[in-house]
């Protein structure tokens, strides 16, 4: 497991400080352009400023976690966790995580809108389903649809599960760990009505990284779960195109 290699903590440093460094320097390009008025950074919503936004940050950990595995000399197989558990044993514990967990997980979803709207609080959808929902292009809709199927369980699977929670581990907090980096998970996401189900969501993933011992089966599990609520939101426009 990656808790248990030797780290070079300066090599840490200068990983998360990329990532960081990528991340607000692409924020501030995107603001600079749509001040400057450049033609596809005018919105939020237009293509440059869609692409600057998601790889800022995610495509930044994608590349962090290449070099982090390679720099300690970390392959595949420990990578993925198919050293302690097999392909098999990987999918039956995804499945059996995702069985129990989406049940809990929409029933957090539907008491969390339903509070927010007894309190008179607005029930907004998280940005990223209103990138997908406001893409002006069809291109820009497949490229949303592989940034949340791929490259965001990739890069949030990297650094929560890979970097945060095993450095935890690291330094003999695995129960507060658990909770706290599920607990930013959620946060990150800045959505009120999935906040819960996110942090329950964060809790299996974390369970699936300690049952393999390896990224491979949260990241899958992540994945099968931004695909079915990719699917919903297209069946859901679907459904409102139809004429009533």
């Amino acid at each position: 497991m990656l808790w248990k290699r030797n780290w070079r903590p300066e090599t840490v440093m200068l990983l998360v400080g990329g990532i960081l460094l990528a991340f607000f320097s692409a924020s501030l390009a995107v603001d600079l352009l749509r001040r400057a008025g450049i033609a596809g950074f005018r919105a939020p919503d237009d293509c440059g400023s869609v692409l600057l936004a998601t790889l800022g940050f995610h495509g930044a950990a994608i590349v962090a976690g290449i070099l982090f595995f390679k720099l300690h000399g970390i392959g595949w197989r420990e990578i993925s966790g198919l050293e302690t558990a097999g392909w098999p044993r990987q999918l039956w514990l995804v499945f059996v995580a995702l069985t129990l967990a989406l049940p809990v997980m929409f029933g957090l979803k539907f008491l969390s809108e339903l509070f927010l709207k007894k309190m008179g609080w607005p029930v907004e959808d998280q940005r990223a389903v209103e990138l997908i929902v406001a893409a002006k292009s069809t291109g820009m809709k497949i490229y949303l649809g592989f940034f949340a199927v791929v490259l965001a369980p990739l890069a949030e699977e990297f650094i929560f599960r890979g970097l945060l929670y095993s450095g935890a581990k690291k330094l003999g907090w695995p129960k507060c760990g658990w909770i706290m980096v599920s607990l930013l998970f959620a946060l990150i996401h800045t959505s009120a009505p999935i906040f819960l189900p996110l942090f329950v969501f964060a809790l299996v993933l974390t369970w699936l990284y300690e049952k393999t011992e390896g990224l491979l089966a949260p990241v899958i599990a992540h994945s099968l779960f931004n695909a079915a609520n990719l699917g919903l939101l297209v069946i859901q426009e679907k459904m409102a195109a139809l004429p009533k």
